[in-house]
C-alpha cells in the first residue's frame, strides 16, 4: 500500500488507517472479531490505527491485540474522558488519563497522542486563556515529550471552524478531522484544512464514510424522504447515488478515493467490523485518486448544498424508520 507523509511529524503512514471505534464492544461481538479485524489490517500494509480512551473498550482490545506483532506500526490515543471525574484543568488528573491508557495498551510508548475535541463547545475545557489557547494540557505534553513517553501532538477535532484558531497556534503536529470532509460535506476544506496545509500537519481525514451516511442500503429512505431532511439535501443524495451508477464506482469506494485524491491529506481514517471490510478499503485505496472529471462532477454535486442546514441532525439518523415522512411518532 503507497505510503505519504504526515506533515513534519515525517513519519510515513499508509494511505489507509484503521480506527479503533468498532474494534471494541461497541462494534464487535468478541474479542477475536475485533483481533482478526486488526491482524488483517496489518497483514495487508496498513501501518496507523487510532483510537481513544472513551471508545468504549477499543484500548483494552488494541493492548491485547497488538501483543508480539512484530509488524511495525504507528499508534495514536487521545486524552479526553474515562476517568470519573475527567478535570481537563488539572494536570495531575491530564497525566493519569495518558498513563491510563498506555497501561490499557500495554505501551510505555504512543507516537501521537491527540487532545480530543479542544473545539466543541461544552466537551472539555482545555484552555485557560481562548485567545492564545493556553492550558495544563500542553504544559503536560511537553513533559512527556521530554521523557520520551510522546513523539508528537495533535488535535482530534469534529468542528469545521472552531478548530483553525488553535491550528494557527502552531503547536500541534497533526489535525485528525472528523465529519467535516467527505463526498457531501466539505466544511472543512476552507478553513481547518488549509491551516493545518500552511502549518505543515499531518491531515487525518476521520469518517471518510461519513458515519454511514454512504452506505447504499440507505438510499431507499432518502429517496421516500426523511422527516428532518431538507429537499435540497435529498436532492443531492439523489445525484450522488445516480452519478456512482453512472461511472460504476461503489459509494464506499467513491468516498475513499474522494479523500485521497486530496493531495495534502496523509490518510483515511476507517472503521472496520470485519476482515471483509477491511479487505474492500484496502482494494479500494490501492485504485488511486479519482480522476478530474469525476472529482469536477463530484464538487458540482457538493455544490448543491455547500453547507450543513441548521436543521440537520451532526450525525445522519438514516436508520430509524421513525424519520420518514408520513410515519413520525
Amino acid at each position: 500500500m503507497k505510503k505519504r507523509i504526515l506533515g513534519r511529524t515525517g513519519l510515513k503512514i499508509t494511505e489507509l488507517s484503521l480506527g479503533g471505534l468498532f474494534t471494541s464492544s461497541f462494534g464487535s461481538d468478541s474479542f477475536k472479531q475485533s483481533r482478526d479485524v486488526v491482524h488483517a489490517a496489518l497483514e495487508l500494509g496498513i501501518n496507523y490505527i487510532d483510537t481513544a480512551p472513551t471508545y468504549a473498550d477499543s484500548e483494552e482490545v488494541l493492548g491485547r491485540a497488538l501483543q508480539n506483532v512484530e509488524t511495525p506500526f504507528y499508534l495514536s490515543t487521545k486524552i479526553g474522558g474515562r476517568l470519573d471525574p475527567f478535570l481537563p484543568q488539572d494536570p495531575t488528573c491530564v497525566r493519569q488519563s495518558i498513563e491510563e491508557s498506555l497501561s490499557r495498551l500495554k505501551r510505555d510508548h504512543i507516537d501521537i497522542i491527540m487532545v480530543h475535541e479542544p473545539d466543541r463547545p461544552g466537551m472539555y475545557y482545555w484552555w485557560t486563556d481562548f485567545n492564545t489557547y493556553n492550558g495544563p494540557i500542553l504544559d503536560v505534553i511537553d513533559e512527556l515529550k521530554s521523557e520520551g513517553i510522546v513523539d508528537y501532538v495533535g488535535l482530534g477535532s469534529t468542528t469545521a471552524y472552531h478548530i483553525e484558531p488553535i491550528i494557527r497556534t502552531g503547536r500541534f503536529d497533526v489535525l485528525l478531522s472528523a465529519l467535516n470532509y467527505s463526498l457531501l460535506y466539505r466544511e472543512a476544506e476552507a478553513y481547518a484544512l488549509q491551516a493545518a496545509t500552511e502549518h505543515n500537519m499531518g491531515i487525518v481525514i476521520g469518517s471518510p464514510f461519513h458515519m454511514g451516511a454512504y452506505n447504499p442500503a440507505h438510499e431507499e429512505h432518502i429517496r421516500a424522504g426523511l422527516l428532518w431532511m431538507s429537499p435540497q439535501r435529498k436532492q443531492q443524495f439523489c445525484s450522488l447515488y445516480d452519478f456512482a451508477r453512472d461511472i460504476d464506482i461503489g459509494l464506499a469506494e467513491l468516498a475513499l478515493r474522494f479523500v485521497l485524491s486530496n493531495p495534502n491529506v496523509s490518510c483515511a481514517l476507517t472503521g472496520a467490523r470485519s476482515q471483509a471490510e477491511v479487505e474492500q478499503n484496502v482494494t479500494a485505496v490501492k485504485k488511486g485518486p479519482l480522476s478530474t472529471d469525476i472529482l469536477t462532477r463530484l464538487d458540482e454535486i457538493a455544490k448543491m448544498v455547500p453547507f450543513r442546514p441548521c436543521e440537520e441532525p451532526f450525525i445522519l439518523p438514516l436508520q430509524k424508520d421513525s424519520y420518514r415522512l408520513g410515519q413520525a411518532r
